[in-house]
C-alpha cells in the first residue's frame, strides 16, 4: 500500500507540475527571491527554477548525519541530483540576511527534523529571512488518518496538523492556511 500511494502522490497527481502551487497566492512577478531548502534529497530545485525563471533560487541542505538519522533519507541522499551551487546549512543558521526572502519552500524535507525545539528553532531562522510579505509553503504527509490506512505504523515518521501549526506559531508566524494536494498531502503556506 505505501507503494501505491507514494506513486500516486508523487507521479500521477501533479505534485512535480507544481499545479498544487495555484492554491498559495504566489505570483512569478513579485518572486525575486526564493529559497528551496531541503534534507539532502531535491528533486524540486530545478522545477523551481523552470517555475520561477527570474528569480533570484538558493538551495540549502540542513542534513546533519548526527541528528537526521531516518534509514529513508539516508538512502534517498544516495540518488538525488544535486542542484548547483547548493550550500550545507545547520537548522540553525540560514546564511541570508534578515527581512530578504520572499518565498521559501520546505518540500517533503521538514519532517526530517524530528526535534519540536530544533523545529521551532529553524522556523525562527525560516521567520527572520522572510521579508515582510514574504511566505513559507511547506508540503509534507501529516500524522492522520489517511496517512494511517496508507503507511500503517509508518505514519509516525510525519507529523501532525496540530504539531506544524504551533511550531510556526512558536516561531512568530501568525497566518496559516492548508490545502489538501491529495488525500495524503498537505500544502501550507504559513506568513509573518
Amino acid at each position: 500500500m505505501p507503494l501505491i500511494v507514494s506513486a500516486y502522490v508523487y507521479d500521477l497527481s501533479g505534485y512535480y507540475h507544481f499545479n498544487w502551487l495555484q492554491y498559495c497566492e504566489v505570483s512569478d512577478y513579485k518572486t525575486r527571491k526564493i529559497l528551496n531548502i531541503n534534507a539532502g534529497f531535491d528533486e524540486t530545485s530545478f522545477i523551481i527554477k523552470n517555475k520561477f525563471p527570474q528569480s533570484n533560487l538558493k538551495v540549502f541542505d540542513f542534513y546533519n548525519p548526527k541528528k537526521h538519522t531516518e534509514p529513508a533519507i539516508i538512502r534517498a541522499r544516495k540518488v538525488s541530483l544535486a542542484y548547483p551551487n547548493t550550500q550545507a546549512i545547520t537548522t540553525l543558521l540560514i546564511p541570508q540576511k534578515e527581512k530578504s526572502v520572499d518565498l521559501i519552500f520546505l518540500l517533503s524535507t521538514a519532517h526530517e527534523i524530528r526535534s519540536n525545539e530544533e523545529k521551532i528553532q529553524f522556523l525562527k531562522e525560516c521567520k527572520r529571512v522572510c521579508a515582510s510579505n514574504g511566505k513559507v509553503i511547506m508540503v509534507e504527509h501529516l500524522r492522520d488518518l489517511p496517512n494511517f490506512l496508507a503507511f500503517s505504523v509508518g505514519v509516525t515518521h510525519f507529523f501532525s496538523k496540530n504539531t506544524w501549526n504551533n511550531a510556526f506559531k512558536s516561531a512568530g508566524f501568525s497566518k496559516a492556511k492548508e490545502t489538501k494536494f491529495t488525500p495524503f498531502m498537505s500544502v501550507f503556506t504559513y506568513q509573518l
